[in-house]
């Protein structure tokens, strides 16, 4: 089953992500974490479905995404970023495994900490605390950041941002590598469960970095595709 959504507001949250808020059709369910897969009713577009994640309270009155466009990509995102309120699109079902589990560690790669948003801001709402918890947030610069100010005004939250394409991010910013040594400190049986979004190649190598630590793949939580 698909939903036509009418875009009700978009708007910048950094240099090339945009925040979107549609309406919520009566009935429509979905648990934080989970994406759905987009389709523009635009002319030319209509058969190029892309996945996307919620990152609204799961009991809020819209549907809202934060969507990061590529404009040198003559791409899904670089006409996202081009919509006005008014505007259709196409969403499927919800789907997904990520899911929350509990407090653990998030590792969260550029655009990947979408589906991270929502469970941390539903269980922040829920339990008033995320005491236990920390994210791992990489980007290429300081300002690819996604909701830093947020983030850092978690309550319980421990935040730890990394770029990889900036030697002087400043303050409170690591230049470096998701890799074997940086993991090292944060991969203690304690720290889990670990939950990983992101680019395929950086899920994979993050995902076989923990398991060589002696984190199972029971206390990894990560997309699942056939």
């Amino acid at each position: 089953m698909t939903h036509d959504l009418t875009l009700q507001s978009i708007h910048p949250v950094t240099h090339d992500t945009y925040h979107l808020s549609f309406p919520r059709p009566e009935g429509f369910r979905y648990t934080p974490g989970q994406a759905v897969d987009v389709t523009l009713l635009r002319e030319g577009w209509r058969d190029e479905a892309r996945p996307f994640t919620f990152v609204n309270s799961h009991e809020a009155s819209t549907l809202d995404f934060i969507i990061k466009s590529y404009p040198d990509h003559d791409g899904v995102t670089r006409q996202i970023a081009t919509l006005e309120p008014g505007e259709q699109i196409q969403i499927s079902e919800p789907w997904g495994a990520i899911h929350d589990a509990g407090p653990g560690t998030f590792i969260a790669g550029g655009a990947g900490i979408t589906p991270f948003i929502a469970i941390l801001r539903a269980r922040l709402e829920r339990e008033g605390t995320l005491e236990g918890t920390t994210l791992i947030f990489s980007n290429k610069r300081a300002e690819d950041i996604i909701l830093r100010e947020e983030f850092e005004a978690m309550e319980g939250l421990k935040t730890v941002f990394l770029v990889t394409d900036q030697d002087a991010p400043g303050e409170g910013v690591h230049a470096g590598r998701l890799d074997h040594g940086f993991l090292r400190q944060y991969a203690t049986a304690e720290a889990a469960p670990f939950y990983i979004c992101g680019p395929d190649e950086m899920v994979d190598d993050v995902e076989k970095e923990l398991v060589s630590f002696g984190i199972s793949n029971a206390q990894i939580i990560r997309e699942e595709f056939d």
